[in-house]
């Protein structure tokens, strides 16, 4: 066994994954502060003792300091090749790390024993002790036969000598510190092996692993080369191969392969387009000279078998029973005359361009572009497929909600791996026909990002005088578009980019009134929740009151998606209570039953509610009007002043306001700053109390100039003590010198005003020609004043004052 000497005390240098043996002379960067502390302290130890300086090189891995340390001695101190400043020390001998101990400098100081590393002698008693020399010496071959083998295969001849010429055990084994492919871990275990001749069995060992390493990774390398010279002359001979078949096929008069022949063939019957005919053909050429392991065959084989399987020459009959799909689209959906206007103009159109040859014109047909633009729930989907059954036509939908690659619309290249035609193209082959009803769905939804812009790569898809020749690039032939109906969905008109919108026709479907819902209801949504909920028509009934409260109480949308289902909801809890022997069938809900079945009203109208309960029963706040990505909607401003003693003055806007909105109340602030006197308000109070202005809803986006004389009057009601009048809503943008300007929603706007159960609504006198598109039944309980100046507003708007006199403006409202 290793014996141990006299304690040493000395400075950590220390090695962060890093690991050296005795013998080793290794340079160090004097940058690292610990080097060089340990250096310095050191050097401040030497002065008082011969020799050179003395440390303690210890190996510290993940922060942990090993347990062996090896004595170096700093041979020179001067610069690296770099020109950082450095050390060059050389390792001495093991030390067996003690406790610590002080000394000079910044450096740690540790006791350490130096650890005897002399091979012992064999025993004289039996000459069978350990080791026995003749074992030492075969071990001394072997190290020295595999670390020559490794050198020369590195080319480091200059190397082999020194190995040869090393005779000691223990150097011979600390000798393999050198090794580049040994991790910091065998080298620690090579440092704390103090057996002189265990370590160079570790050594030994470490190093036959690695030639062993290297044998498997050259016999693979050479195994992959021997493959590709394989793979390499396979293909030269199957080329040689197929160039002899062809020649002698020349020769016999014989046509080319079966593969290449089928293919051929398919596409001669096919009765193909002749541009997609001469395609196809020079890509069969093409098939025949590829070989069977070409990756270009699958490539052309797959395009092929799609361009095969496209409807070139499918086409339908279109339906031109105008009464007849005049009734279909009656029969499907309530309402929504717009649209049904424009199939039925549409198809009569179709109708007598057929009766008089003039089928196409230039080499383009008939096709149609509409984009339904509405809230969500109005039946903008299910409207394509009504369209699609009015003309007779096939009906496929494309999803394009979430879909931000360009290539999901024009295709991806063949040469991809995976490559696929476009959407378009699928929905073309999907449908079997050349002129289906295509409805793209979601086309505000679509998005755009790095792989580029979906919304632009429909601009050829959905224009009438370029869509003739669409090319997908994919197929990379023209495909006819222009026989196809487009029908684009939208909810938000705004997200729409302007380019695209331009090639579409709009429709707005803007909601459906009270009277439309119940129609709906009673003809479409209960037949269909009846069947969904097991019951037969005869076994449940729900009365029209009953329909109408669920319209108008319990939902308030733009469309009737809630409407069905509360129907749902409804018709669920009279089959649970019928199969738990609590009710009897057939039973008939009335508007009384709606309570106990689903629970209370949800929105109850503003004028059924208490005066003191009202929204607009205290000065400050107005009933505006709005639209949203939902429909229309009705929207409260409420406006307070700050106590002068407590408030400063200015304006504060709350509600989550857009910058329109923002200057809108500026506005209206600055409006009637100006025109108090002319008002008979008491502005005076304005310029030393602050004015708050808040929109309820406050997590909801809000911004446009349509609250603009909803802000004035709420405003002016504060100001003056006057209440608004509950049964008044308005819309408009107001300016500075008080007119009323011109705003869109309109129709949405005044629908949602009926849902609410207001009964007056103030709009700019401009915007009077929108009304012919309100529905007549709204017009007939709404009444509507058109209006070109806020005076006008505040007269219809604001109650009478009490008294004949302004009451005391209140601080909060």
């Amino acid at each position: 066994m290793a014996a141990e000497s006299t304690p040493l005390a000395l400075p950590v240098l220390p090695l962060d994954d890093e690991v050296v043996l005795p013998g080793m002379v290794v340079p160090l960067d004097l940058s690292d502060s610990e080097v060089r502390a340990a250096v310095e302290a050191a050097q401040a130890a030497a002065r008082d003792e011969p020799g050179k300086p003395k440390v303690l090189l210890v190996p510290r891995v993940d922060g942990t300091y090993a347990g062996t340390g090896v004595l170096g001695t700093v041979e020179q101190v001067g610069r690296l090749a770099d020109g950082d400043p450095g050390a060059l020390i050389r390792g001495r001998g093991r030390v067996r790390i003690g406790a610590g101990t002080t000394g000079p400098g910044a450096a740690l100081w540790v006791e350490g024993t130096r650890i005897d590393e002399s091979v012992p002698e064999p025993s004289p008693a039996s000459g069978r002790g350990y080791p026995k020399p003749g074992h030492v010496t075969e071990l001394v071959k072997e190290y020295k036969a595999l670390a020559t083998a490794w050198l020369r295969k590195r080319g480091a001849w200059q190397v082999v000598d020194r190995v040869q010429a090393i005779d000691d055990v223990s150097a011979l084994a600390d000798n393999s510190g050198y090794s580049p492919f040994l991790t910091t871990d065998q080298k620690v275990a090579l440092l704390e092996t103090t057996d002189p001749v265990a370590r160079l069995k570790l050594a030994t060992q470490q190093l036959r692993d690695h030639l062993a390493e290297q044998d498997v990774a050259e016999t693979i390398a050479k195994d992959v080369q021997e493959g590709v010279d394989k793979q390499q002359r396979e293909f030269l001979l199957r080329r040689q191969l197929e160039a002899v078949r062809k020649e002698l096929r020349e020769l016999n008069g014989e046509q080319d392969g079966e593969e290449s022949d089928d293919y051929r063939a398919r596409v001669e019957a096919a009765g193909l387009p002749e541009k997609v005919r001469e395609a196809a053909l020079k890509e069969v050429d093409k098939l025949e000279r590829s070989s069977d392991q070409s990756p270009e065959g699958s490539w052309i084989r797959t395009w092929l078998d799609t361009v095969l399987e496209m409807p070139w020459n499918e086409r339908t009959e279109d339906s031109y029973d105008i009464r007849g799909a005049q009734r279909v689209l009656d029969a499907e959906h309530a309402g929504l005359q717009d649209v049904k206007e424009r199939i039925t103009e549409y198809l009569a159109v179709r109708k007598r361009r057929s009766e008089r040859g003039l089928g196409v014109v230039g080499g383009r047909r008939g096709g149609a572009v509409l984009a339904l633009v509405g809230p969500p729930g109005v039946g903008k989907t299910s409207l394509g497929e009504s369209v699609a059954h009015a003309m007779g036509r096939k009906f496929v939908r494309v999803a394009l909600g979430g879909v931000r690659d360009e290539a999901e619309i024009r295709g991806h290249r063949r040469t991809y791996v995976g490559a696929l035609p476009g959407r378009i193209v699928r929905a073309i082959k999907e449908a079997g026909s050349m002129n289906p009803v295509v409805l793209l769905d979601e086309i505000d939804k679509v998005g755009s990002d790095f792989r580029g812009d979906p919304a632009a790569a429909l601009l050829e898809v959905l224009d009438p005088a370029q869509n003739h020749t669409f090319r997908d690039h994919y197929l990379e032939v023209e495909l006819d578009l222009s026989d196809v109906v487009f029908l684009a969905t939208a909810n938000v008109l705004e997200a729409i980019p302007e380019a695209l919108l331009d090639r579409m026709e709009l429709v707005r479907l803007d909601g459906y009134t009270e009277d439309e819902k119940i129609v709906i209801a009673r003809d479409h949504l209960l037949p269909r929740q009846l069947e969904r909920a097991g019951l037969q028509a005869d076994e449940v009934t729900i009365e029209e009151g009953a329909l109408r409260k669920l319209a108008g109480e319990y939902t308030r949308e733009a469309g009737v998606r809630t409407l069905e289902r509360s129907i749902a909801r409804l018709l669920r809890k009279v089959a649970a209570q019928h199969e738990l022997g609590e009710r009897e069938l057939p039973f008939t809900v009335a508007e009384g039953d709606l309570r106990d079945l689903i629970g209370r009203p949800h929105h109850v109208p503003e004028s059924a509610q208490e005066p003191a309960e009202r929204r607009t029963a205290v000065p400050g706040v107005a009933t505006g009007l709005a639209v949203t990505g939902a429909g229309g909607d009705v929207l409260y401003v409420e406006a307070s002043l700050a106590d002068p003693e407590t408030g400063a003055a200015g304006l504060t806007l709350t509600g989550q306001l857009g910058d329109v909105m923002k200057e809108s109340a500026q506005i209206a602030l600055s409006f009637l700053r100006s025109h108090g006197a002319e008002l008979e308000l008491p502005v005076g109070d304005l310029k030393d109390r602050g004015v708050h202005i808040h929109f309820p809803a406050g997590a909801v986006p809000k911004d446009g100039p349509s609250a603009g004389i909803t802000m004035t009057t709420a405003l002016a009601s504060l100001l003056s003590g006057r209440l608004v009048r509950t049964d008044v809503a308005m819309t408009g943008e107001v300016s500075l010198t008080g007119r009323v300007l011109p705003i869109g929603g309109v129709k949405q706007k005044l629908l949602a005003a009926h849902r609410a159960g207001v009964t007056t609504v103030i709009i700019p006198k401009r915007n009077e020609p929108d009304l012919d598109d309100v529905p007549a039944e709204v017009l007939e309980k709404l009444d509507v004043h058109p209006v070109t100046d806020v005076r006008q507003v505040l007269e219809l708007a604001l109650s009478p004052a009490t008294n004949g006199a302004a009451r005391e403006v209140p601080a909060a409202a």
